[in-house]
């Protein structure tokens, strides 16, 4: 582990550098300690692999106060006598105990220095119990400012739930909160008020009564990232299938508000359409052993595993609205179809610092067009992705600054689809892209991953090396532009704002005819009959083209 954590780092290192040579990267912020304490994997983390959590908790919506404990199994890695557990204010650790014994914490900020006493032999399974309390941050606007939401149903009940991606899991409960090293299972217990009910990560294995309250204890059997555990109270109602999978019969279970049952369940049929287009595109569905869940909330939606939140409010697109303005948007539940697609690009396959959250949220924009491409056809997906270039800003670019959780642009989500869809040119054999997709969910199989392995990968499978195309499209904001001139019976070309050694081939239509051309930084020369030529760059690829 420690060696694995210098390469780590050297690898961040070198990739910084040669960014920054190449101007690929502006001046980085200013990140403070408590930037690097969240974002890093500190001496305090790096010693010890967590293994299991069982987050117990009490919430209780009438004084927006939770309280409980998480208990921590970990083995040792390194000899260490110092942990760090992450729990963000306005919480309190209020002790921390092993071995029966109460241990002293140093507080810092968001950190939280445990000094152990016992012996940590490397080899060894160890436990702590965190006990903790408080009145967590509400969300503002869930997900994006996420934390806890306290919520009323239209019959004046509690309806409550939980989103905290880039903000953290410490938002709400106490953990080891860095994406590299995820939870290898989990049981989540959650004592709720009368009449209401917690659906949570997994499977529930038992409800428990406690006078007027119960407790419901889910169990999560695979890896977990800690931003995909979640919490959901609510009067809920359940329906479910069972859909006939890749791996066997998968459970597709539904909650919702009891108004709520009959429409969901036929808007939700989206769901196992859903999951017919992503298991041919991607491989077997990652969770059969913790089930599939839609779950409904008071927010817009997010893509907890096993447990995916919906508040799309029983509409097709978002909130109504076709993100890529050419009416295909409006064939499916954005929600329903974006975060489910998570589950196989960010669950299963999970970035290991939030600078590469392009990874989630590329491939998953992307998904939605192959949504459309499985069910209408190839003309139709490649519409709603190109149209979905509206929203591309290229204000910075969608690789953000490591060890400091820092995420890039919010381009990481069509510019990302866009370069994918453009990879997908280059491959020109659809069977062969779908196989290499597929084969990304089965080599990183409930892994933690970086840039540089999602780049690896496609260069070896796609048989192309790819380094120029990436840092062209992840690393900068230049869109790359096909200069060209058509003079004296010739045909005269090149790239503009490229990278160096970017050399991507284009196909274009001249003249009616449909052909490739192979730009560099250098211009080409293509002879022509006549100067009476048009030139057309195929659509389907993201680039500009200026004539001069």
């Amino acid at each position: 582990m420690k060696q694995l954590i210098k390469i780590l780092s050297l690898f961040i290192f070198i990739s910084f550098s040669t960014a920054k040579s190449q101007g690929l990267l502006t001046e980085k912020n200013n990140f403070t300690r408590q930037d690097t304490l969240r974002g890093s994997i500190t001496p305090e983390r790096a010693w010890w692999d967590v293994t299991y959590y069982h987050l117990n908790i009490k919430v209780e919506p009438d004084k927006k106060f939770i309280s409980g404990s998480n208990t921590i199994q970990y083995k040792v890695i390194d000899t260490q006598k110092n942990l760090q557990i992450d729990l963000q204010p306005p919480l309190k650790i209020t002790k921390v105990v092993q071995d029966g014994e109460e241990l002293k914490v140093i507080n810092e900020g968001n950190a939280h220095f445990i000094k152990l006493n016992s012996v940590q032999n490397v080899g060894n399974i160890k436990t702590i119990e965190v006990f903790y309390e408080g009145n967590p941050k509400e969300a503002v606007r869930a997900p994006w400012d996420g934390g806890f939401s306290w919520k009323k149903d239209a019959n004046d009940n509690d309806f409550i739930a939980t989103s905290c991606q880039g903000l953290g899991a410490s938002v709400w409960w106490p953990n080891k909160d860095h994406m590299y090293d995820e939870v290898d299972s989990m049981l989540i217990s959650v004592n709720t008020p009368k009449g209401l009910m917690d659906v949570s990560n997994g499977r529930l294995r038992s409800i428990e009564q406690y006078g007027d309250n119960k407790t419901y204890n889910w169990f999560v059997s695979n890896p977990i990232n800690n931003y995909g555990v979640n919490v959901n109270i609510g009067d809920y109602v359940h329906f479910s299938d069972k859909y006939d999978g890749e791996n066997g019969y998968l459970d597709m279970d539904y909650y919702v508000l009891k108004d709520n049952l009959e429409k969901a369940q036929e808007h939700f049929k989206d769901a196992p359409k859903m999951m017919k287009a992503f298991e041919y595109w991607f491989g077997p569905y990652p969770f059969y052993k913790d089930g599939y869940k839609l779950v409904e909330v008071p927010y817009l939606g997010m893509e907890h595993q096993s447990s995916v939140t919906y508040g799309n409010q029983y509409m097709k697109g978002y909130l109504g609205r076709d993100l890529s303005s050419t009416g295909w948007g409006l064939k499916f539940d954005f929600i329903i179809i974006h975060e489910s697609g998570h589950e196989w690009f960010a669950n299963n396959i999970t970035y290991k610092d939030i600078a590469d959250m392009w990874i989630h949220e590329g491939f998953t924009a992307y998904s939605e067009n192959l949504f459309i491409d499985y069910y209408y056809g190839k003309e139709a997906s490649a519409d709603y992705v190109i149209g979905t270039r509206l929203n591309i800003q290229n204000d910075k670019p969608i690789i953000g600054y490591y060890d400091v959780n820092n995420e890039g642009s919010s381009d990481m989500y069509y510019k990302g689809s866009n370069m994918l869809h453009t990879l997908r040119q280059l491959i020109e054999d659809d069977e062969k892209w779908r196989q290499i997709l597929r084969g990304i969910n089965r080599t990183f199989y409930h892994q933690t991953v970086t840039t540089q392995q999602i780049e690896n990968y496609l260069s070896t499978e796609t048989g192309i090396n790819l380094t120029e195309f990436f840092n062209q499209y992840i690393r900068t904001t230049e869109i790359p532009t096909l200069e060209y001139k058509i003079e004296n019976k010739e045909l005269k070309y090149h790239w503009t704002h490229i990278v160096n050694k970017f050399d991507m081939p284009v196909q274009v239509t001249i003249n009616d005819k449909e052909q490739w051309i192979f730009p560099t930084a250098e211009w080409k020369t293509i002879p022509l009959e006549s100067n009476k030529t048009t030139l057309k760059v195929d659509r389907d690829f993201y680039v500009n083209s200026s004539k001069i």
